[in-house]
């Protein structure tokens, strides 16, 4: 079974679809994986997702930055089964429970990675409605690198460095993560 590190864009904003209260009316636009079995990258249009239901039915675990709080609910109506039901790590869950406060993904990134975003939500959603589709799916499969590469230092290290809001300090924010074991039948234990 595979592990994935998975993003979302969208058609639509929060605007569109009357508020944050109405998350599952936005649409996917495309949908960026890294398969850790394959050691590939692959990013879904919305006519694809599919193929992608069926990488994640695969799925021992599932890993995302916000996207309990996002990705998923968008997600769920695409598909027949319960995509809630798979093991997820969410990274900026993980981090605002231990931090108290939320940060985003392109400040953990170069603060633990040394590289940024190339861009933010809105800017994707413009991609989409003015049909560019490639450049839609390479920042989307940017963010993916980006939460793998932080993914994989959680895993490593145990801890992402966080910057501190009022200097240039930065703190070692402990995030111990244990990888699910699996036994001979192939059964997590």
């Amino acid at each position: 079974m595979d592990r994935l590190v998975f993003d979302i864009e969208t058609k639509n904003s929060f605007d569109d679809v009357g508020g944050r209260e109405n998350l599952k009316d936005l649409d996917v636009s495309v949908v960026a994986v890294y398969s850790y079995d394959e050691d590939k990258y692959f990013c879904f249009d919305e006519h694809e997702l599919p193929a992608l239901g069926e990488m994640l039915r695969r799925a021992k675990l599932i890993v995302g930055f916000a996207s309990k709080r996002f990705d998923i609910p968008v997600l769920g109506k695409y598909f027949s089964f319960n995509v809630a039901s798979i093991p997820h790590y969410d990274i900026l869950e993980e981090v605002e429970e231990k931090l108290g406060r939320r940060i985003g993904l392109g400040i953990l990134a170069e603060a633990n990675i040394g590289a940024g975003k190339t861009g933010h939500g809105m800017e994707a959603i413009e991609l989409y409605r003015r049909g560019e589709i490639e450049k839609l799916k390479e920042y989307c499969v940017n963010d993916v690198k980006i939460t793998k590469e932080i993914f994989d230092l959680i895993r490593e290290k145990g801890y992402l460095w966080i910057p501190d809001r009022n200097t240039s300090q930065m703190k070692k924010l402990e995030l111990p993560y244990k990888e699910e074991e699996e036994s001979p039948q192939g059964q997590l234990i």
